[in-house]
């Protein structure tokens, strides 16, 4: 399989450290989707990354859907088969989800010419943000395995997710977050150790 992607994308790190921990044989690609000449462009309609190519030359995109697609490929899934424990793991896959697109969002609203940007669209976002980050503390609070990870006793996708989230902020929207709630800041400390997260910071 070959991973299209560029280094920098949350969005295709949550894929790749899933790669990585499901020690699944795979080609990393580093390209940009705003290259008409890349596969991207190329192969994925919606001209976004990560793309997914399997050996057979099928396509996949969004990462969600690659996300399941690899995790169905594991012996050891990190999408649990109990209802109960999968619906907790893709509500913290959810929030790091959209954690992200208010990232990217508040990101490329303040790469416009100062005079045209929407600060109140740049507040919003930066509000979702804040919004997030209380519910993802009150969360880890009472979360019902009470050790490193947040659903259950082993690494999930939950982790996956809401760690990358975590790091994207740092990346693109510098803020004192850690301090405010430090109990998130040590939990990504810990995460950020394995080896999948640290080979594939950007």
């Amino acid at each position: 399989m070959k991973l299209y992607a560029s280094t920098t994308s949350p969005y295709a790190r949550k894929v790749r450290i899933l790669l990585l921990e499901q020690e699944i044989p795979h080609t990393f690609i580093a390209e940009s989707p705003a290259d008409p000449s890349s596969h991207v462009a190329q192969l994925n309609p919606l001209g976004k990354v990560p793309l997914l190519q399997r050996d057979d030359g099928e396509v996949l995109f969004n990462s969600p859907m690659i996300v399941e697609y690899i995790d169905s490929l594991s012996v050891s899934p990190m999408l649990p088969i109990d209802p109960e424990l999968r619906w907790q793991v893709q509500r913290w896959h959810a929030l790091g989800d959209g954690i992200v697109d208010a990232v990217v969002a508040r990101m490329l609203e303040g790469r416009r010419a100062a005079e045209i940007q929407d600060t109140a669209f740049i507040s919003k976002q930066e509000h979702k943000i804040a919004a997030a980050l209380r519910f993802a503390a009150e969360q880890m609070k009472t979360r019902a395995s009470g050790g490193i990870y947040l659903c259950g006793v082993e690494l999930s996708v939950a982790d996956i997710a809401f760690a990358v989230a975590l790091d994207y902020i740092n990346l693109r929207y510098q803020h004192a977050w850690g301090d405010q709630y430090p109990q998130l800041q040590s939990w990504l400390n810990t995460i950020n150790k394995r080896p999948s997260f640290q080979e594939t910071l950007p």
